[in-house]
C-alpha cells in the first residue's frame, strides 16, 4: 500500500481554510449527537434537551481536555516556553487522554445540572464515544502524524516523502479503539446492565487495544520510551484505565450476586 498523501486543507476559500482534522471532529460531534438520541428513546430518564447539553458539554471536555492534556502530557517544555502555542491546533496535537479526564469534568457539571449520578450518565456516554475516537485517528491519517514503526511487512504502508514503509498505527487505532469498541459497547449496552459496566467495559478494551498497538506506534520524539526500550507515555496512561475498568466490572458484578 502507498500512503495517498492527502492535503490537509479540505476546502480553501481564501479568507478562511477548512482543514480535515476539524472535520473529522465535526464528524465525531454529530454521531455521539445521533447515537445519543437514539440512546435515550429507549432509556425513560433521558430526552432530547438533556442530551443536547450533553453533548455540548462533551465537546468542550473533549476540545478543552485534548488539548490541555497533550501540551501537559506529551509537550509540556513547548508550552512552557510558548504559552500561545496551546492554540494551534490546525496540524493536530489532541491527548485522548486528556480529552477523557475533560469529559469526566464536564460530566460531573452536567449532571449538576440535570441531578444525575455519575456513573448513570457515564454508562449513557461510553458507546457514544468510540466512533468519534475512529474520526479522530483518521484526521492523524490524513495529517500523516502518529505513524507506526518502519516495517517491511505487508501490513505497512509505504509513505513516499519518507522513503520508507511504515505500520499505518492510525488505521489499526481508527478500527479498534473506532469501529471494534463501538460494537463491543453498543451491543453490551442494547440490554439493561449492572451500573458502572458500561463504562468499565469502555475502559478496559480502550486502555488494552491502545496499549497494544503502542508496540508498532512511533513515541512522540519530544518523549521517546519512558522506560524498558519500549514503555511509551500512551501505554503509561492506559494502564490506569484497565485497572480501574477492572475494578469497577468487578463492582459491578458484586450488586448482582
Amino acid at each position: 500500500m502507498i500512503y495517498p498523501d492527502i492535503n490537509p486543507i479540505a476546502l480553501d476559500l481564501g479568507f478562511v481554510q477548512i482543514y480535515w482534522y476539524g472535520l473529522m471532529y465535526l464528524m465525531a460531534f454529530l454521531a455521539a449527537y445521533l447515537l445519543a438520541n437514539s440512546r435515550a428513546k429507549q432509556l425513560p430518564d433521558w430526552n432530547t434537551q438533556q442530551t443536547e447539553d450533553m453533548i455540548f458539554y462533551g465537546a468542550l471536555g473533549v476540545v478543552l481536555g485534548g488539548r490541555i492534556g497533550y501540551m501537559l502530557f506529551y509537550n509540556l517544555p513547548n508550552f512552557l516556553s510558548d504559552p500561545l502555542s496551546i492554540f494551534a491546533i490546525q496540524g493536530g496535537g489532541m491527548s485522548f487522554h486528556g480529552g477523557f479526564l475533560g469529559v469526566l469534568l464536564a460530566m460531573v457539571l452536567f449532571n449538576r445540572k440535570y441531578d444525575k449520578t455519575f456513573f448513570a450518565t457515564m454508562d449513557f456516554v461510553a458507546p457514544l464515544v468510540p466512533l468519534g475516537l475512529g474520526f479522530g485517528r483518521m484526521g492523524n491519517f490524513i495529517n500523516g502524524e502518529l505513524w507506526g514503526k518502519v516495517t517491511t511487512s505487508p501490513m505497512g504502508m509505504y509513505i513516499q516523502e519518507q522513503g520508507v514503509s511504515r505500520y499505518p498505527s492510525q488505521l489499526y487505532e481508527a478500527f479498534l479503539e473506532g469501529l471494534v469498541l463501538f460494537i463491543i459497547l453498543w451491543v453490551f449496552s442494547a440490554k439493561p446492565r449492572p451500573l458502572m459496566s458500561v463504562s468499565a467495559l469502555f475502559l478496559i478494551f480502550y486502555g488494552l487495544f491502545r496499549f497494544i498497538i503502542e508496540f508498532v506506534r512511533v513515541p512522540d520524539v519530544q518523549l521517546g520510551y519512558l522506560a524498558f526500550d519500549w514503555l511509551t507515555m500512551g501505554q503509561l496512561l492506559s494502564l490506569p484505565m484497565i485497572i480501574l475498568g477492572v475494578y469497577l466490572l468487578y463492582k459491578a458484578n458484586r450488586q448482582i450476586a
